[in-house]
C-alpha cells in the first residue's frame, strides 16, 4: 500500500488521491461558493466511487497537482452554468489542467465508470437490484453550435434541427444506461442498432426495452433474436388528442427534460461527439450526487 506523500505545507482537510498521494497539498485549498459544488455530504458520498488514477496504480504518469475534489467542482459549473472552458473562474485550477482532466477521465471511459458507480448507489438506496432489467430508448435533436463540424451535424427534417441528436437508453428510474450522440439526420432505428447492442453487452441482465413507434421494423427481430432484448412498442393511439402521458414514454422525457436544466447541454456545443456524450454523463453525476446526499421526494 502506499504511504502519503509528506509536504512542507500544513496537512490539507480534504482527502482525494491528489492530496493523499499526489502533489495537490502544495496548492491552497479552495474555498466552496457556487451552488454546482459538492457539498461535504456529496463529497463523502462521492469520495469511494472515484477512479484510481493510472499514476497511482503504477500505469505510468505524474502524480496530480491539483485536488481531485476542485476538478469535479470545475467541470460540474461548466456542465451546469454553460460557460466556455476560457470563462472559467480563477478560484479553480488553471482551465488548461481542468480540460485535460475531463479530457483524461472522457478518453479512458473514467467518467462512465464514475457515472455507473454512482447510478448503482442511487437505485440501491431506493431499494432497486444495481442491475437494472428493463429500460426506455429514444432520441433528442438538438441544434448545434458553430464549432461542430459539418461531419458529425446534419438536418432533422421531424423536428426541423440542424444539429446533432443524443440517443439514450434509461433505465426505469430515468437513470442514464448508455448514451450515443450522432449527426440529426441518422435514423432513430439505425442508431439504436448499435447503442443496444452497447448496452446489452454492459448490462446482462436487461430483457424489455419500451420504445416509441420510430423503432419498428426490422428493429424488433433484430433486438429479440441477436440482443435477447424485447423491444416494445408504445404507440399513441389515433383518436388521442393534445398531450397525453403515454406510459413508460415519460421517463425518457424527464430524463431529456434534466439535460435542459444543465446550460451547457441546451444545445451542442462540443467538437467532437465523444465530448458530447461525456457532458451528458457529468450532468446525470450531479443530478446523482445530489439524490444520494439528500434523499427524499422531489430533490435533485
Amino acid at each position: 500500500m502506499l504511504a502519503p506523500v509528506e509536504f512542507n505545507s500544513a496537512s490539507p482537510s480534504c482527502d482525494c488521491f491528489a492530496h493523499r498521494f499526489g502533489n495537490a497539498a502544495d496548492h491552497p485549498e479552495r474555498v466552496r461558493r457556487y451552488p454546482s459544488d459538492m457539498t461535504d455530504a456529496e463529497w463523502e458520498t462521492v469520495r469511494p466511487l472515484l477512479p484510481v488514477p493510472a499514476w497511482l496504480r503504477g500505469r505510468g504518469g505524474q502524480p496530480e497537482g491539483y485536488c481531485h475534489r476542485a476538478m469535479l467542482d470545475a467541470i460540474r459549473y461548466l456542465v451546469d452554468n454553460g460557460i466556455k472552458w476560457r470563462a472559467m473562474p480563477v478560484d479553480f485550477p488553471p482551465r488548461d489542467r481542468v480540460y485535460a482532466f475531463f479530457r483524461r477521465w472522457r478518453d479512458h471511459a473514467l467518467v462512465k465508470e464514475f457515472h455507473d458507480r454512482l447510478r448503482g448507489q442511487v437505485r440501491e438506496t431506493l431499494g432497486r437490484d444495481a442491475a437494472p432489467t428493463a429500460g426506455v430508448i429514444d432520441s433528442q435533436s438538438v441544434k448545434a453550435d458553430a464549432v461542430v463540424g459539418t461531419d458529425s451535424r446534419g438536418f432533422d427534417g421531424g423536428k426541423l434541427v440542424n444539429g446533432r441528436k443524443r440517443h439514450v437508453v434509461v433505465d426505469t428510474l430515468g437513470l442514464l444506461l448508455g448514451v450515443m450522440v450522432t449527426a440529426a439526420d441518422t435514423g432513430d432505428r439505425t442508431a439504436a442498432h448499435v447503442l443496444l447492442g452497447q448496452v446489452a453487452d454492459v448490462h446482462h441482465r436487461l430483457e424489455l426495452v419500451w420504445a416509441d413507434g420510430g423503432y419498428t421494423g426490422g428493429l424488433i427481430a433484430y433486438c429479440l433474436t441477436t440482443l435477447a432484448l424485447v423491444l416494445a412498442i408504445v404507440k399513441r393511439s389515433d383518436d388521442m388528442r393534445g398531450f397525453v402521458v403515454l406510459p413508460k414514454r415519460w421517463i425518457v422525457e424527464r430524463f431529456f427534460a434534466h439535460l435542459m436544466r444543465t446550460r451547457r447541454l441546451v444545445r451542442d456545443f462540443e467538437r467532437r461527439t465523444a465530448s458530447a456524450e461525456a457532458m451528458v454523463y457529468w450532468s446525470m453525476t450531479l443530478l446523482m450526487t445530489r439524490r444520494l446526499a439528500h434523499p427524499g421526494p422531489g430533490r435533485g
